[in-house]
């Protein structure tokens, strides 16, 4: 397929063609370009399906821009089934190309830093930074003299909670200090650039130090994010140490916890919660704390766009072909399986989000079977 850059795109007229993104589900998610549609790759390139007609269904006289995460899937597709006398292109850089210009103008201390924090004071306060303080308060994150790791992977949530922590470090009620992590395990140039280039821009100051954990997790093939994920977190904790923290802060918010609750049980046959603060096993000393465990990811998202952001979701070696993962080590495509069965409860009933919460907080251990704790398994028959 023909490559075309993006600055000859900008030069043609908006009504001269259209722009499909190829890209999965999840991370079309995360952002789009202006005006494009989704449509999967695999779809296209079958003879008659739900997507070809969807593109037949564009004016002819529109050339159709083909773009996926990096542009080496669309540059290298041959030509597509039904589509052979349409003008098609490949978006040289894909939408990783995209954001690297979006964000190349932009300066620490300027406009978006500025509409970003001020967003958080006033029109999303009540859904952002209230529920920020409320689970701070509620579980105690936070005490004086510490020393939190914020923890930037690059995406929407970590970002967020490093703009939160420094609003709530506005206030004063406890004296506690910051320093914003990020770890390179090996990211390629232009997703490292995206990281530094959306941290200056939001004004926040990044402290970067590099690992070889992609490399190690190239050549697994059972569960490479999840131990991808596992390496992640220790070399975390590490570098947090080494730098006189006590604490590191992860971005996993309230969706995060609904659907890691259900996985437990109907994928992993437990009942089991993403804790809002933990100690670590490892590292004596060292806590692990959630504080955007209120948050919902629909107004982290609103919050994104509202302010014209444009964030990774994942930065490791697989999205070069267009896949990607969790951040907990689960694969995209379960955690996806289980947001969408979770809309679809939601239809009946708009409670099912808040009982999936609260159900880890109302266990009735008299109705318990069996239960672990510390290791040590307990049958209801050892009291009966």
């Amino acid at each position: 397929m023909k490559e075309i850059s993006l600055n000859d795109l900008r030069k043609l007229p908006e009504d001269s063609y259209k722009l499909i993104d190829v890209r999965d589900e999840a991370l079309a998610s995360y952002g789009m370009l202006p005006g494009a549609i989704r449509i999967d790759m695999e779809e296209i390139e079958k003879e008659e399906t739900e997507a070809i007609k969807a593109i037949k269904e564009i004016p002819q006289d529109k050339k159709l821009i083909f773009y996926c995460q990096i542009g080496k899937r669309t540059k290298e597709a041959e030509e597509l089934q039904g589509l052979e006398k349409r003008e098609c292109y490949s978006l040289e850089g894909g939408y990783m190309g995209y954001l690297k210009d979006e964000l190349a103008n932009m300066e620490a201390g300027g406009e978006k830093q500025k509409k970003a924090e001020l967003s958080i004071r006033k029109k999303y306060h009540k859904q952002l930074f209230s529920r920020f303080a409320k689970a701070c308060k509620t579980y105690k994150l936070i005490n004086e003299g510490d020393h939190i790791a914020v923890c930037i992977s690059g995406g929407k949530d970590s970002m967020l909670m490093a703009k939160l922590f420094q609003e709530i470090q506005t206030h004063r009620q406890v004296k506690f200090d910051l320093t914003f992590l990020v770890m390179d395990p090996g990211y390629n140039k232009e997703n490292r650039e995206l990281i530094e280039s959306n941290a200056k821009a939001l004004g926040i100051p990044i402290t970067i130090f590099e690992s070889d954990i992609f490399d190690s997790v190239d050549n697994i093939e059972k569960s490479p994010c999840y131990i991808c994920a596992r390496m992640r977190r220790g070399f975390l904790y590490s570098k947090a140490k080494e730098l006189g923290c006590n604490k590191i802060a992860l971005g996993h918010h309230y969706d995060d916890v609904i659907e890691t609750i259900l996985m437990g049980m109907l994928q992993g046959g437990q009942i089991q919660t993403m804790m809002p603060k933990l100690h670590s096993t490892n590292f004596e000393g060292m806590e692990l704390i959630r504080p955007m465990y209120f948050i919902r990811e629909s107004d982290i998202c609103a919050w994104r766009d509202y302010n014209e952001l444009h964030f990774l979701q994942c930065a490791c070696h697989f999205t070069e072909t267009c896949s990607t993962c969790h951040t907990d080590g689960t694969t995209s495509s379960k955690r996806l399986e289980t947001k969408k069965l979770i809309e679809m409860l939601k239809k009946d009933n708009p409670f099912v989000e808040s009982n999936i919460f609260r159900s880890v907080e109302n266990v009735q251990l008299n109705t318990i079977i069996e239960y672990k704790k510390d290791g040590v398994r307990h049958n209801f028959l050892d009291e009966y």
